[in-house]
């Protein structure tokens, strides 16, 4: 019994290399763009940073104090410190394109990548993976 044949081969490299190229388009295309940092409380926006400011700092909502975020000089921004048990939100990383996001769900916020400048239906809502 064979476990692939030399079409299912065809088929999975193409799906790669179409992957790949989606991939490369928007990267291209988005990881330039003017960006800001949206971050929502429960549903509210709370707070927005303008991702050019390259100036490195470390702050935090007034709704929620324990959580620390820090926006770096290459314009990124991450969770640094959290009260939450588990944690995933300081080990998601730093973001800075367009559509990425991070949450700190027991906390109840929420950081989205977002245009700098007006927002249009061609903007991405939410990239998923790296």
């Amino acid at each position: 019994m064979k476990l692939l044949k030399k079409t299912d081969f065809i088929i999975i490299v193409l799906i790669l290399v179409i992957a790949a190229a989606m991939w490369f388009v928007y990267k291209s295309r988005f990881s330039n763009v003017a960006a800001k940092a949206e971050i929502y409380y429960y549903s509210t926006l709370v707070e927005t940073i303008d991702m050019r400011d390259k100036s490195e700092r470390t702050f935090s909502i007034a709704q929620n104090e324990n959580v620390v975020f820090l926006l770096d000089n290459d314009g990124n921004i991450q969770f640094i410190k959290s009260d939450c048990p588990d944690k995933v939100c300081v080990n998601t990383g730093k973001i800075h394109m367009v559509g990425q996001s991070a949450a700190c769900l027991p906390n109840g916020i929420v950081v989205k990548i977002v245009p700098g400048g007006e927002r249009s239906e061609d903007d991405p809502d939410i990239v998923v993976g790296r």
